[in-house]
């Protein structure tokens, strides 16, 4: 492992090393130690993603790697870190926050030039843990690291996972919130991207008026994470505010995709929180996500967010447009052109729907620009989708087989696997769906579609296999009993989620009754 400590090399540490819960000011990080822990054992590691970071088989099977990647050791080139920033959390400022239970081991320095921060999860505590314990317990861990790789082999923006390594010790969390806290099996999630930075990070140093480090701050991010503007600074710091502004609607840009496909496979973050925000527009902190087994707009998994459901499915555009209109307040003092950040978040919106109209299309099966259908197709649908419980990525997936070319064929026919309950759909609603089918036949033929192209465009963008709530659920019980087979085989079949895979047919079914209601079938705390 070849480490570089640009970050840290780069900005000037807390005067304090490690230490206690404190606020910290005109720093960006706090150096610390991770935490050892009692028996690391890896349990599960990606070895696709070991192979990108160019790690060997033989290294990843290794107890150095489980002491490495547990924060048992430190190799000498290491230079861990905890980063601070602040966040406005379901909508109100709340202040200092900062990495509370995650350690920075470094970069590791790839021969083509790039760079992977390694992150630890759940290393123990920090100087922004807040009073708390820095670590992390198995199951939310188990569904870190199985969500954020299936994000990736999804083709969602997202941090990755490299390992999870179980600790051999226990931690108490009161996972219910209700006052009766209980030991779980505690591990740790080496998390990795180009970039660990966050909305928070900018928003902090403007909050305390640290301007200087701000900027210092925003020439850096440029300039280790978006090289395309990087030779546009002024290297005497006089006025950087156009690259500044092409910076922030490229940030814009790129939230708009990661959001996009969120929608496009029925993500539901959970927590979108600006401390939550990447700058590189990846998926990052895997905390109370869901994902939309029958298709309900206004479904959040957190339980936090139960009564306002401010991060509800079908609100994640806008939370995201407003998030970076946080970004865009602590820019100001650097750009000082409010009309030009203000067209950016403008143009955020346009950028937005114009691609998830796009994506809605390819979902239906209209494969490229010359094949276009009416918007109200998609409204439609999602209308009569949230008349029952259909489930959604069975729903789509099971359109690719709607013989549209035979008049006699019936959409209900094609997609009644996708219906919780059909005995009880209603005539009325089992006419609805019938409607929407014939619109959709009429707008196939009248788009000249040619039906092995529309099948082909459609089981690339509609998945057959998700990382369902209760899947995750039940890869954790049989975990937390010591069997992590069913892990593996999710983390296998998650890697391929497009494919048939008729070994695996079961993980493509409707969630079933058992699971309506269960805690982490259903919703879930933040506790982790």
């Amino acid at each position: 492992m070849q480490i570089s400590n640009r970050f840290v090399e780069h900005f000037v540490a807390d005067t304090i090393v490690g230490g206690t819960a404190r606020q910290v000011d005109n720093a960006l990080y706090s150096f610390v130690s991770p935490t050892p822990t009692h028996a690391p054992k890896t349990l599960i590691y990606s070895k696709a993603l070991a192979r990108e970071l160019e790690l060997n088989e033989a290294f990843c099977d290794s107890e150095v790697f489980a002491k490495l990647l547990s924060g048992n050791a430190v190799s000498a080139e290491m230079k861990p870190y905890a980063s601070r920033y602040g966040g406005h959390q379901f909508g109100n400022w709340a202040g200092q926050l900062g990495d509370g239970r995650a350690i920075n081991l470094g970069e590791l320095a790839l021969s083509n030039g790039e760079y992977r921060a390694l992150q630890l999860k759940g290393a123990g505590p920090t100087p922004y843990s807040r009073g708390a314990d820095g670590r992390a317990v198995l199951r939310s861990s188990i569904r870190e690291f199985l969500c954020s790789e299936a994000m990736h082999y999804l083709g969602v923006p997202t941090t990755r996972a490299l390992s999870l390594v179980a600790t051999g010790d226990e931690v108490m969390r009161d996972m219910f919130y209700d006052g009766r806290p209980a030991l779980e099996p505690g591990a740790v999630v080496c998390r990795v991207a180009p970039s660990f930075t966050r909305f928070g990070h900018f928003e902090l140093c403007a909050v305390k008026g640290e301007l200087a480090l701000l900027k210092r701050l925003l020439d850096y991010t440029i300039k280790a994470d978006f090289p395309e503007y990087a030779s546009l600074l002024d290297d005497d710091e006089n006025s950087d505010e156009a690259v500044y502004i092409s910076w922030f609607k490229r940030v814009c840009s790129l939230t708009a995709q990661m959001i996009v496909q969120w929608m496009r496979v029925g993500f539901v973050h959970g927590v979108m929180n600006t401390d939550n925000m990447s700058i590189l527009g990846l998926t990052i902190d895997y905390g109370p996500y869901g994902w939309l087994d029958d298709f309900d707009p206004e479904w959040t998994p957190n339980t936090t967010d139960a009564q306002h459901k401010r991060y509800r499915f079908s609100n994640q555009p806008r939370i995201a447009q407003w998030n970076l209109f946080q970004l865009a307040n602590a820019l100001m003092p650097l750009i000082n052109n409010a009309p030009a950040l203000e067209q950016a978040l403008a143009d955020f919106a346009d950028d937005y729907q114009a691609r998830e109209k796009q994506m809605m299309a390819k979902k239906l099966g209209f494969y490229d620009e010359s094949r276009v259908c009416g918007e109200s197709l998609f409204t439609e649908l999602e209308h009569v989708l949230t008349l029952h419980r259909i489930d959604m990525t069975l729903f789509y997936r099971l359109l690719a087989n709607f013989d549209w070319q035979d008049s006699n064929s019936t959409l209900r026919e094609c997609v009644e696997n996708a219906i919780y309950e059909p005995e009880s759909l209603s005539a009325d609603v089992a006419e609805a769906l019938e409607e929407w089918g014939q619109r959709y036949r009429a707008e196939l033929q009248a788009a000249g579609v040619d039906d092995a192209q529309r099948v082909s465009c459609m089981n690339q963008h509609n998945p057959k296999y998700v990382l369902r709530n209760y899947l995750a659920q039940e890869a954790i019980d049989a975990a937390e009993a010591g069997d992590y087979t069913l892990l593996h085989t999710l983390h296998e079949l998650l890697q391929r989620p497009y494919d048939e895979q008729v070994e695996f047919e079961r993980f493509a079914a409707k969630r079933p009754q058992w699971a309506d209601n269960r805690a982490g079938c259903s919703s879930l705390s933040c506790s982790s």
